[in-house]
């Protein structure tokens, strides 16, 4: 794997005139340290929103039975006196801070060096863990649970982007697969981390060993020499003349045709995704009458996440990792997987659907690598962190938020959870539609593309410089201990 395995990551020819930045200096960082450093944090982000949810911490109100004896609640619903929706509003509260600080952050990108700005988002991640542990009520822990969001909206826009570009060149989507497997992990050991804790030692614990889990790569952020992207040094040179405001980033982003109709059909895909992860459960012990829903969905979703995950990714690889194969497979996975879920939700014996279902999510999740590198690969390098944001604020703000609410007017008016599932798994072919479009955009990869006025980055940085080199050659620096 070359450089991959042997030298530390260059990343000086991106920041030729950054001069708090000695170019000489070797960062500690390796290709596979820098993925190692993501998935573990992408482990412990997703691992809170497993935590949150899980019975241990979030817990059950008080109960009452007609003839008026009361058993207590339990964790943060029982503490504080929640109603079903207050609880609700704490499980999607991190959105409100995430959707509204991912392009903020993405934005300051382009003027701070993106590592700091993912260590002060974890910073804040961390002490709004911290917060939600020592919270007096419904307000407090709903604010830190906000604040939770904000912090890690530094991470999820600007993690990919620095996996992307340095991934050896032929492994790209299988880097990203592996980092976008940890989500479904995450969630799961958040499930089993909070129940353990929060039943043994209290809810408040769970958020604290949460919190003492992040502090070690908070300090790593901080005193660990900055990566960079590739796009800054040209934000650097070019800023005292031309500045891109926020909205002409984005319009920049819409007049990408490919960035676009990648983001629709995510949107569709997730659409689906939210309203399977919220209401599958509860579809599930309604249709096929089982006891152990909530166990039996968190395993295929995990087999299914990891599996087809890291699947999609190297398939892509194996492909040639170009837009158009990423669409094909795109277009193919997930129309056979909505095949394989839509006829799973037909059978009335609980196997044959549980087998069919698995094998669909399977064909699902291998989406998520190539998603996103399409995301990457679509748009010119000063525009990769935003991209992701907008990216990441579409697929919530179009899709899994407002899917469970109205799977849930659907259920009311039908009373048929096997018509509403079939009738949500049916969208997964409109994202088929949406991506297959995209097969017939040309193969135009802006990966390595120069920005508006190529002359000033030819003049302030190495033209030797683009991601092969860096796979293929070592830096002038110490070997990796």
């Amino acid at each position: 794997m070359g450089i991959a395995e042997e030298g530390p990551v260059n990343n000086t020819h991106n920041h030729p005139i950054d001069d708090s930045i000695d170019s000489s200096e070797a960062s500690w960082f390796t290709p596979k340290r820098l993925l190692i450093l993501f998935c573990v944090i992408n482990l412990i982000t997703y691992l809170d929103r497993g935590v949150i949810a899980s019975t241990g911490v979030n817990g059950i109100p008080e109960i009452c039975k007609s003839n008026g004896e009361c058993s207590p609640g339990t964790g943060v619903q029982g503490e504080f006196k929640l109603n079903n929706f207050k609880d609700g509003i704490l499980s999607s509260a991190f959105m409100v801070g995430l959707l509204v600080a991912s392009p903020i952050f993405a934005s300051m990108a382009k003027s701070i060096n993106p590592f700091r700005l993912i260590a002060v988002g974890l910073s804040v991640w961390t002490l709004s863990a911290i917060g939600c542990g020592i919270s007096i009520g419904f307000w407090t822990i709903t604010v830190c649970r906000m604040l939770v969001g904000v912090g890690e909206a530094s991470f999820i826009s600007l993690a990919a982007p620095f996996i992307d570009e340095n991934a050896p060149v032929t492994q790209r989507s299988a880097w990203l697969g592996i980092f976008y497997m940890c989500i479904p992990t995450g969630v799961a050991l958040g499930y089993v981390y909070g129940g353990l804790v929060g039943y043994g030692f209290g809810w408040r614990i769970a958020f604290f060993g949460e919190a003492i889990l992040m502090i070690p790569f908070v300090v790593l952020g901080f005193l660990m020499k900055p990566l960079q992207l590739n796009g800054r040094a040209f934000i650097f040179c070019c800023r005292s003349r031309h500045i891109f405001s926020f909205v002409e980033d984005v319009k920049s982003l819409l007049e990408e045709k490919i960035y676009v109709v990648n983001v629709l059909g995510y949107i569709s895909y997730n659409f689906v995704i939210g309203a399977y992860s919220y209401w599958g459960p509860k579809a599930g012990y309604s249709i096929y009458h089982m006891t152990n829903a909530d166990l039996l969905f968190g395993a295929i979703t995990i087999v299914g996440g990891i599996v087809g995950t890291l699947g999609g990714g190297f398939i892509l690889d194996h492909m040639s990792s170009t837009i158009p194969n990423a669409f094909k497979l795109l277009s193919t996975a997930t129309f056979f997987g909505a095949i394989f879920c839509f006829i799973a939700f037909c059978f009335k014996d609980m196997y044959l659907f549980v087998v069919f279902f698995l094998i669909g999510e399977i064909l699902v999740f291998a989406t998520q690598g190539p998603v996103n590198f399409v995301s990457i690969h679509s748009v010119k390098p000063s525009l990769k962190p935003l991209a992701m944001a907008m990216s990441t604020v579409c697929i919530h703000v179009f899709g899994d938020v407002p899917s469970s609410p109205l799977v849930g007017v659907m259920q009311d008016k039908l009373k048929n959870w096997r018509k509403s599932s079939l009738i949500l798994t049916s969208v997964l072919f409109l994202a088929a539609g949406i991506w297959f479009i995209g097969v017939f955009f040309p193969n135009v990869d802006r990966y390595n593309e120069d920005e508006e006025n190529p002359e000033t980055v030819t003049e302030q940085s190495n033209p030797a410089s683009s991601n092969e080199d860096r796979t293929d050659k070592t830096t002038a620096a110490s070997p990796e201990p």
